[in-house]
């Protein structure tokens, strides 16, 4: 298994004094994903959690719908220039009644740790259909409860205290009950991880949780909590337009600026109890400018 994080030498400067002292670092590295022998994607990620991240990669694009799609998933040679195998090619073997997607210019699936959907030719080759639609979710969620998620999260980021540099995604109980946590140089592939771990442990439809993100709230976050059936997101800073039109259209609650006691609820503010049943349970979307 690779590396999570590395060492490197610095010069840092306090003031009017320089110094020379090492610094630990994330470690980023491309990580190519193969069906069947044949390459689909490359995402550059922090490795760790790589089966995770590519059975929620698949989950989240359509590809598989549960963990019976997949009969096997492995890591191939792929070495570097001393030899050693880098742990940066992971082969996934589909069930034979899996189709295999198609490739071609209207689909690119190269990603960066910064933007997993910039390869896609138009919004609609992102709008997948899910088979786990969070609309009927009837979960509610104490807002007070809500309110220590954030805490929770970056409280159980282990490698941040280390680098400052990654991004986390939480996945909650209703309760307040941490299930699941990853973290990563790429937002989306934190999410793809936790949904992954679901796949794994064959817990989909993930019903009745809260998934929390260290960030903001894209519209790939919120397509990958549609995806796999999580009824509220929430992120600790802003929503982009698109995320709160999907999450309006597919019944998601979506909440932003998560500090302290203090959140907004874009969409479907029904979920958390103290909110005024009177309020149309979806805002409408923003309306384009």
């Amino acid at each position: 298994m690779g590396r999570v994080t590395t060492r490197t030498r610095i010069t840092r400067l306090e003031g009017q004094r320089r110094s020379v002292r090492p610094d630990t670092v994330v470690v980023e590295e491309p990580l190519e994903i193969r069906l069947n022998g044949t390459a689909l994607a490359v995402t550059m990620r922090t490795p760790g959690s790589d089966i995770e991240l590519t059975q929620g990669f698949l989950l989240t694009e359509g590809i598989i719908t549960d963990r019976d799609d997949i009969t096997a998933i492995r890591y191939c040679n792929s070495t570097d220039e001393r030899g050693r195998n880098t742990y940066n090619v992971l082969d996934v073997d589909l069930a034979p009644d899996v189709d295999l997607p198609e490739t071609g210019l209207e689909r690119n699936f190269y990603t960066t740790s910064s933007c997993g959907v910039c390869g896609k030719a138009s919004l609609d080759a992102i709008r997948q259909r899910t088979r786990h639609s969070p609309a009927h979710d009837p979960v509610v969620v104490d807002p007070v409860v809500l309110a220590t998620m954030p805490d929770t999260l970056r409280h159980a980021q282990t490698t941040f205290d280390r680098t400052g540099g990654l991004h986390a995604a939480g996945l909650f109980t209703a309760e307040g009950d941490l299930l699941a946590l990853r973290e990563d140089v790429g937002r989306h592939n934190a999410v793809d991880k936790i949904i992954g771990w679901a796949v794994e442990h064959r817990r989909l439809p993930l019903r009745r949780t809260v998934l929390v993100v260290s960030g903001r709230a894209s519209f790939e976050l919120t397509q990958k909590a549609v995806m796999a059936g999580i009824p509220i997101l929430a992120a600790v800073s802003a929503p982009s337009s698109l995320a709160i039109d999907l999450a309006h259209d597919a019944g998601l609650s979506l909440i932003g600026f998560l500090r302290g006691d203090t959140m907004n609820i874009y969409t479907h503010p029904n979920r958390l109890h103290s909110c005024d049943r009177s309020i149309n349970a979806s805002y409408p979307p923003p309306s384009s400018t």
